[in-house]
């Protein structure tokens, strides 16, 4: 068998199930790599070899996730080019750093740092308190933040808006799953779709950013109830795959009860 033509017809359908994933002719990923649409046709085919700088160029269109990139280099010939090295390895330690001070610098109020997966990689000294009455299990590493909110025995219970919170957190899960066709998400997601819908039963108030996004109301006891917005922030132009699938979940208290509530639940610095 003819390894080379072997090679060439595999990244020819990794190519072709990107484009389709995102929803792209051939004539509107020529135009946008600036190739011809003959040109892109014979490399969906097989009949022509891409080179380097064209596989890269078809994945950045494509917006391809690094992880994936190496996947299609290597279907095309090429030896992968980007790295993927966890965050306490040496090379690192910059990045490391800037999490650090991402989540340092929030407090007093949640944030934490996920990857792609939704593993809990780092958080501040905010997010502990929140976590109180969620099982064990739900907290023992590695600590699924996704199942941690929405499993009967996590965060729900204690979640006041919890239809629209869920339903805001499967929306953003099912993007990222067509987005990266990630099979251990969309497994995620099916599980999550598996636990029990909850009715909603929240009211929205002129205070709830209602019309704009959806905040996550959590109650901490009582009548007590923290009101958030949240934010997501990732690495610009990343090279390292572990960074490129990083992201940090930071929360903004919505009202000032809220606010006043984590200043006075801060840890005092020694």
């Amino acid at each position: 068998m003819n390894t080379m033509a072997t090679t060439t017809s595999t990244f020819a359908t990794y190519l072709r199930e990107w484009r389709q994933r995102r929803r792209m002719s051939q004539l509107d990923l020529a135009l946008e790599a600036e190739i011809s649409a003959r040109h892109l046709s014979f490399v969906e085919t097989g009949k022509s070899q891409p080179s380097l700088e064209m596989v890269l160029r078809l994945a950045e269109r494509l917006e391809v996730p690094l992880r994936e990139r190496n996947v299609l280099l290597s279907a095309a010939g090429f030896a992968p080019v980007f790295p993927e090295r966890k965050l306490d390895d040496p090379a690192m330690q910059n990045a490391r750093r800037a999490v650090e001070l991402v989540l340092k610098g929030h407090e007093p109020y949640p944030a934490l740092a996920i990857d792609r997966h939704w593993t809990m990689v780092a958080a501040n000294a905010a997010v502990g308190p929140l976590l109180a009455g969620a099982s064990a299990a739900l907290l023992a590493p590695p600590v699924n933040v996704l199942r941690l909110s929405l499993h009967p025995e996590g965060l729900s219970r204690r979640i006041v808006n919890l239809a629209q919170w869920r339903a805001h957190l499967l929306d953003r899960l099912r993007r990222q799953v067509e987005i990266t066709a990630d099979p251990v998400l969309a497994s995620l997601l099916k599980e999550l779709e598996d636990y029990a819908s909850p009715r909603p039963a929240w009211t929205a108030t002129s205070s709830d950013f209602a019309d704009v996004i959806v905040p996550l109301r959590l109650r901490t006891g009582g009548d007590t109830v923290l009101s958030f917005i949240s934010t997501t922030t990732v690495f610009g132009t990343p090279q390292d795959i572990a960074l490129s699938e990083l992201a940090l979940e930071t929360f903004f208290p919505a009202d000032a009860v809220t606010a006043e509530i984590l200043r006075g639940m801060a840890v005092p610095a020694s």
